[in-house]
């Protein structure tokens, strides 16, 4: 009874949960080799290496959070094909044949033979690199390819490029076989967007085109991608490989990398081989809290995608796991210098990333929220205890610190009335008119004014949604500005107050915004510079207002995209007072050139003001940090040269 069936919903959810633990698997061998990395010329580098160092380690983050977008891609299709998306994995290091015979994973200390095998992982398909040294595996042996059956098996593939090609694949002829409303079935809301994280990869997908387009950008951005493309992860890893080389061709003692452990276990192993046990209680200890910080991170994701948007709790909970990243890091690269233990002389630990065995959402509501928050300060208080002299477990302990305060101190969002019977269900937004992409900026026509807002700029500051609620409707999907809703002269007030210069209007009288009368910088506490002048970015105009990024962890460069409360970054909005005649004139053009891993330089008549409005100094020409490690900020002090900062 029955027939063969070729393709199914069953089998392509069964590889997208293969695909997400890749994801994940390369995400984390692509962090602990960059946590490896040793860090300036305190840590034995000379000038010139330490800041080859420091590019490599910068490259080497950005792929993993390529990895991060290319994760959250493959979420966001299992969540529109209807399903629970995969947040868990096997522990390292993979038993052969758990993943196609050509594909190792395993944790390892940056190194020539490592970043051979990032290489090889990230090879488009007509490449012949072979992989590193002891990765390889001796004799591999393909999966056993099976006749359709109702239960699926694994692909076999060669690259990790084939596979998402098969993914691509099956997925059009699902489509074709019961159509495209049928196969994307799932809540577009329970998905990942902008709104929460600033992810590439973080679009819906809600049909065949969105589908594809994410699996295009995931194999020609990383895996599989043409080799003539500069910037995939290939040639990414290829070019820290020639660098590399250079620098151990001049000095043959060169050695970037601490000697952190190859596949670091907290337990004795069954079977020792492969695996180094960390005897070391400090390294046990450090090893433990990373492995829970990147725990609680995946729980806390698994828990912003079964919350459908708007609540307000899936953008809290997707915060809270970025957050938490950050904190990771400080702790995984203090693991990887301290010593593994005893029975592993000149070895050092490493975070283990120990995932649980069960990594999905808790039921969402209060009970969620009391659990996240219970977890987040028994984290806060390892940390604090841990070393306090120690920079890392300090900015670890601030992190977690802030985010606990994130978690306890925002309301509950409410519930979707399908899981609040007793509550009235909400009335229905005012309808929007639709706007029109113009350039990378939305533009909403009204029959008086156009409204325009660039995404990539908005800080979120809520000026709009909280002033004039008519015209900017807050936790809608799709057009959510309606220019006609509120009298010009409010309407347009309100737009000049976006800090971040994301709202700009043009009015059909053909009156523009003003020039500001005077040229301000003001000085956000623990944030960025919020700028209000007639401003030149880099030789280009970028109208009146503009917040720019001063913690140096911002992915939108210069601007500011909110990493700032994410990595607990704390600086005062109110520095001294620095005496300096006023300005004789205080407007004019106001230009800002973000100078190539160094500080913002600028040129004009400028007011810097402290939060609270205090003048802070008045210059005509600066040079202001925005690598978050001045010690004279908001100045710059070339600290800039001695972290290793990276502005792109």
């Amino acid at each position: 009874m029955g027939g063969k069936t070729a393709v199914s919903r069953e089998k392509i959810l069964h590889a997208l949960y293969e695909a997400a633990e890749l994801e994940q698997n390369l995400m984390c061998t692509y962090l602990y080799a960059a946590f490896s990395l040793r860090d300036g010329e305190g840590e034995g580098l000379s000038a010139s290496e330490a800041e080859a160092v420091a590019h490599w380690r910068s490259a080497i983050l950005d792929v993993a959070i390529d990895e991060m977008s290319h994760l959250v891609a493959v979420w966001n299709i299992t969540s529109a094909l209807g399903a629970a998306p995969r947040f868990g994995r096997a522990n390292f290091p993979l038993d052969p044949g758990y993943l196609p015979a050509g594909i190792t994973v395993k944790l390892a200390p940056f190194g020539e033979a490592v970043i051979q095998h990032f290489v090889f992982l990230e090879r488009p398909e007509t490449s012949d690199e072979p992989d590193g040294e002891g990765f390889a595996i001796a004799n591999p042996s393909s999966r056993t390819p099976v006749a359709p059956r109702l239960t699926p098996a694994a692909y076999d593939y060669a690259t990790i490029g084939a596979f998402y090609q098969t993914i691509e694949a099956d997925l059009r002829a699902l489509v074709e076989a019961i159509g495209e409303e049928a196969v994307f079935c799932g809540d577009p809301a329970l998905q990942l967007s902008q709104a929460e994280v600033t992810l590439a990869g973080a679009r819906p997908v809600t049909n065949l085109e969105s589908a594809l387009a994410a699996l295009c950008e995931i194999v020609v951005e990383g895996e599989g991608a043409p080799s003539h493309n500069d910037n995939s992860h290939f040639q990414r890893f290829v070019g820290v490989r020639t660098e590399m080389r250079e620098f151990a061709a001049a000095n043959p003692a060169f050695a970037p990398a601490h000697p952190a452990a190859v596949n670091p276990v907290l337990r004795k192993p069954p079977r020792p081989e492969g695996r180094v046990w960390l005897e070391d209680a400090d390294a046990v200890a450090t090893v433990d809290l990373a492995n829970a910080i990147y725990a609680l991170a995946l729980r806390l994701l698994a828990g912003g995608y079964a919350i459908p948007r708007p609540n307000p709790d899936k953008a809290l909970y997707i915060g809270s796991a970025i957050g938490l990243m950050h904190a990771l890091t400080a702790v995984a690269e203090r693991a990887a210098r301290l010593p593994a233990g005893p029975s592993n002389p000149g070895c050092n630990a490493g975070i283990s990333f120990t995932a649980l065995r069960e990594a999905a959402s808790l039921p969402a509501g209060a009970s969620a929220r009391h659990v996240y928050l219970e977890r987040m300060e028994e984290l806060r208080a390892v940390a604090e205890a841990m070393d306090p002299a120690d920079p890392r477990c300090a900015r670890a302990a601030r992190i977690l610190q802030k985010q606990a305060a994130r978690l306890r101190d925002a309301p509950i969002g409410e519930m979707s009335a399908a899981f609040a019977a007793d509550k009235a269900p909400p009335l229905p937004a005012p309808a929007a008119p639709p706007t029109t992409l113009v350039e990378g900026i939305d533009r909403a026509e009204g029959k008086d004014i156009a409204v325009m807002f660039d995404g990539k700029r908005c800080i979120h500051a809520r000026f709009c949604v909280t002033q004039d609620p008519a015209t900017f409707l807050a936790n809608v999907d799709g057009p959510w500005i309606i220019p006609d809703a509120t009298e010009i002269e409010y309407l347009c007030g309100t737009i000049r107050q976006c800090p971040s210069g994301a709202l700009t209007y043009e009015r059909r009288d053909g009156h523009a915004e003003p020039v500001p009368p005077v040229n301000l910088i003001t000085l956000r506490e623990n944030g960025p510079y919020a700028v209000r002048a007639d401003l030149a970015l880099d030789g280009e105009k970028a109208g009146f207002r503009a917040t720019l990024c001063r913690c140096g962890a911002s992915k939108n460069k210069p601007f500011c995209d909110k990493s700032h409360k994410y990595i607990g970054f704390e600086t005062t909005g109110e520095p001294e007072s620095r005496k300096r005649p006023p300005l004789a004139v205080r407007d004019g053009l106001l230009a800002i050139e973000p100078e190539l891993d160094g500080p913002l330089q600028v040129r004009g008549n400028l007011e810097i003001l402290s939060g609270t409005g205090r003048t802070v100094a008045t210059v005509e020409t600066a040079r202001l940090c925005r690598c978050g490690a001045s010690k004279t900020k908001p100045f710059c002090d070339e600290s800039h040269r001695k972290i290793g900062f990276r502005s792109a």
